[in-house]
């Protein structure tokens, strides 16, 4: 096994994150604790390492005093060959596998490790989880958590374990001196640590009150940047530049109340650390004077006060460090934690392929509002029967295939497929079985291929190819080319297919339904970013996806659906008529009137919500 795969960094969680920051800490390396430890432990050596120098040093002088010069090298040549191999050859092996441990094996793994859990995690939340928050703060919770947890690990193991193991090394050479003195190191250390714990809480506090002033600002950035064609065409650069502005003096005054703390912080411990240099080398010294100690005591105990006078500045700002970034992890916790308000049940089921039978059973569902959604919605769909829903905005069209999708748990009744409950399936397989084509398309910023293959991962070039030309979309995909010169099928679409206009990513949308030949179709305006040349050719690849499939279509353009095998009107949450387009025109209601009104095939939706 190689050294970098120690820790493997993908495996599974040990099941939801905790709320509670040590608990979550745990939950976030879980698996990799020993190698940590390990690390660690080698750190420690490291640390012992430092203060077996101060020793060797010691004994060399007291031996350079006792042979005088002439004799020196004659009577102690093992103790210089022993000094010698220590610093050329037993130190830098020591120092050499703790930095090997640490940039080869913690570093690289625990970083995805952690990241991997969390986004895993984050993709199993409901959609409203990403409906109330930005998307550019939620990455960089991710991503800050992730970075965070991972030098606290880093820092603890390359200077807390360091750290401690070259104290108490230090502590027993000191007692081989004189008791006193290593007890001057022990009072020294009950100072250093009241200084360490009267500061680092509020090092933590205030470092997590930064970290989500800094997730703000990228919410808001990317929020902007999101929707740049929207600011431009509005001309609000310079609202959004405030907005922007407004977040980032909230940083600015989050890291100054940082950076006070830092540096009190800083100071008290740098006045703590100039007082041990004192006590040891003044103690030692002293005892010298009484004959109680030798030069070589002197310069021992001098070497390690130096060394921990100096370490007092490394670990004061790595423990601001690893304080700092538990108080990002505890900000990131708050929003990365939340559990799921909708999941799949202990004995869900997985869903095989269905012959296409939907049923709403006294359907109520309001958002958890007092009214909005859909109400007592008693609906029968057989496989394979087509249905058109139309009503003004907000009859509950979008809520009625919401629900079908899972997206939602209804609060009222039940909404079943092929006669289970949609409750009682997984999501994802539930899904599997749905396809769908949204009013607005949803495009990665990747290439043509790979969006259409998002139907069906698994599907071959020749069948991504075959779903393209179906969708009328295979001529236009050759045609195109970005920036880096890439051309047809592997040509980057851009952030939300931005490269490509409205019918083009439809069609792009239909392509990968065409793929996915999944029993259930919704299409929501599925055409009505259209021309209607390519509208008529993309109604023809349409009539033959549908083809032995139970679809839901809403449109606003009757003419799209007035061939369903049967039209549902919605208003207000309810279904107030249904029946074939000829039934409905006949009875001289809701639908009619929305026939008569239409303009160029369109419900005149404003006129009647009026």
């Amino acid at each position: 096994m190689k050294l970098a795969d120690l820790i493997d960094p993908f495996q599974r969680a040990p099941g939801p994150p905790p709320n509670t920051l040590w608990r979550f800490v745990h939950w976030s390396l879980a698996g990799s604790w020993p190698v940590l430890l390990g690390a660690a432990a080698i750190s420690a050596l490291a640390g012992v390492m430092e203060v077996l120098s101060a020793l060797i040093l010691g004994a060399v002088i007291d031996a350079a005093l006792e042979s005088g010069p002439a004799d020196f090298f004659a009577e102690n040549w093992l103790l210089l060959l022993g000094f010698t191999a220590f610093f050329i050859v037993l130190r830098p092996l020591a120092f050499g596998a703790s930095s090997a441990a640490n940039t080869i094996v913690v570093q690289p793994n625990v970083n995805v490790l952690v990241q991997a859990r969390l986004n895993r995690w984050t993709l199993g939340q409901p959609v409203t989880f990403f409906d109330d928050d930005f998307a550019g703060r939620i990455a960089q919770k991710q991503v800050q958590a992730a970075r965070a947890l991972t030098e606290v690990a880093n820092e603890t193991i390359n200077t807390v374990a360091f750290a401690l193991a070259s104290i108490i090394g230090s502590v027993v050479l000191l007692f081989t001196i004189d008791a006193r003195i290593a007890l001057a190191l022990a009072v020294w250390m009950v100072g250093y640590f009241f200084v360490i714990r009267r500061f680092l809480p509020n090092v933590r506090a205030k470092s997590g009150a930064r970290a989500g002033a800094r997730a703000m600002v990228s919410g808001q950035v990317v929020d902007t940047i999101t929707n740049i064609k929207t600011v431009k065409l509005f001309a609000h650069s310079e609202h959004e530049d405030r907005a922007a502005l407004n977040a980032m003096d909230i940083f600015r005054d989050r890291s100054i109340d940082f950076g006070q703390v830092q540096a009190a912080f800083r100071f008290w411990l740098m006045t703590v650390a100039g007082i041990l240099p004192v006590l040891l080398i003044g103690g030692t010294a002293w005892l010298w004077s009484l004959g109680q100690a030798s030069p070589g005591d002197i310069a021992a105990a001098g070497a390690i006060a130096i060394r921990i006078a100096q370490m007092t500045g490394w670990v004061s700002f790595v423990l601001m460090t690893i304080y700092g970034n538990l108080g990002e992890v505890e900000d990131g916790m708050k929003t990365l934690t939340a559990r799921p308000t909708l999941v799949d049940a202990d004995d869900a089921m997985e869903l095989g392929r269905i012959k296409g039978a939907v049923r709403f059973d006294n359907v109520s569902f309001a958002y958890g509002r007092q009214a909005g959604g859909v109400e007592r919605i008693n609906l029968d769909i057989r496989p394979g029967e087509k249905i058109g829903i139309v009503g003004a905005s907000g009859a509950g069209k979008s809520t009625l295939v919401a629900l079908l999708l899972r997206l939602y748990d209804v609060e009222e009744g039940r909404v079943l497929v092929d006669g289970q409950d949609v409750r009682g399936l997984t999501q994802e397989s539930l899904r599997r079985q749905i396809g769908m084509v949204t009013q607005e398309t949803a495009m990665f910023n990747r290439s043509a291929f790979d969006n259409i293959r998002y139907g069906r991962p698994e599907a071959s070039r020749a069948e991504v190819e075959a779903a393209a030309r179906a969708a009328q979309a295979h001529d236009f995909i050759a045609n195109l080319r970005d920036h880096t010169g890439r051309a047809g099928y592997e040509s980057q679409l851009g952030e939300r297919g931005v490269r490509l206009s409205g019918g083009q990513r439809q069609r792009i949308a239909l392509a990968r339904a065409f793929l996915k030949n999944a029993p259930i179709l919704v299409l929501d305006e599925a055409t009505s970013a259209l021309d209607s040349e390519v509208e008529a050719h993309v109604q023809e690849a349409l009539e033959k996806l549908m083809q032995g499939k139970t679809v839901l279509a809403i449109a606003h353009r009757l003419s799209t659906i007035a061939s369903m095998d049967r039209i549902i009107v919605m208003e207000a949450g309810r279904i107030v008529e249904e029946g074939s387009h000829e039934d409905l025109l006949a009875r001289d209601g809701v639908y009619a009137r929305f026939w008569a009104r239409q303009s160029g095939g369109f419900i005149g939706i404003e006129e009647e919500m009026a």
